[in-house]
């Protein structure tokens, strides 16, 4: 289980740019979090960079618990020998399938995954379209208008706080500082 061969099953489940770009971004948050609580940052991070790859080709609009996403990505990555701790992480980060949340992996991917794509979504409308200069009370006040990114659910990103045991300030400060140095890959900063 390395970054090569996760990027490869990524890329080839994964066409559209935007949704590689999340992954991206969840994987460098989830390697953050792995370095801050001394776990394996490879493992985190294949997580992050696996978490969404069925996405597009088994959409889940009905939410099923076995079926679609994530369902039928966590039975590739069983066929390929991905450890079951691994396909857990990513079933528990879609609350619909009904896997707890029981470990301290489960609980950082469902803690970054939407808290990511709000943070790319804060950066783009901003002037620098950067996480530079991106602050705190810059996303909360983002966070309060229903309208900006309406797809980001806000009640997933306050839950993914709290099951870490973390203030939502914290985490959010957190995670925009896992993502600076990785922006140019996201399409911000000069790169966007």
């Amino acid at each position: 289980m390395n970054r090569t061969d996760a990027l490869q099953l990524m890329h080839e489940y994964t066409p559209s740019d935007a949704l590689r770009k999340h992954m991206y971004a969840v994987e460098a948050a989830m390697r953050a979090y792995a370095k801050k609580f001394g776990e394996e940052e490879e493992t985190w991070g294949v997580v992050g960079l696996l978490h969404d790859f069925d996405y597009e080709k088994f959409p889940n609009p009905s939410r099923s618990a076995t079926e679609e996403h994530p369902s039928e990505g966590a039975k590739i990555l069983a066929a390929k020998g991905y450890p079951e701790p691994l396909r857990r992480a990513i079933l528990a980060h879609a609350s619909y399938t009904g896997v707890p949340r029981d470990t301290q992996l489960a609980k950082v991917l469902y803690a970054v995954d939407e808290l990511c794509g709000f943070l790319v979504a804060c950066a783009l409308v901003r002037p620098s379209r950067s996480l530079s200069d991106l602050e705190v009370p810059s996303v909360k006040k983002k966070l309060k208008d229903k309208a900006f990114a309406r797809n980001v659910n806000r009640d997933e990103i306050r839950e993914g706080a709290e099951e870490l045991g973390v203030p939502l300030d914290d985490h959010i400060t957190f995670v925009i500082q896992a993502l600076r140095p990785v922006e140019r890959e996201l399409g911000l900063g000069s790169a966007g």
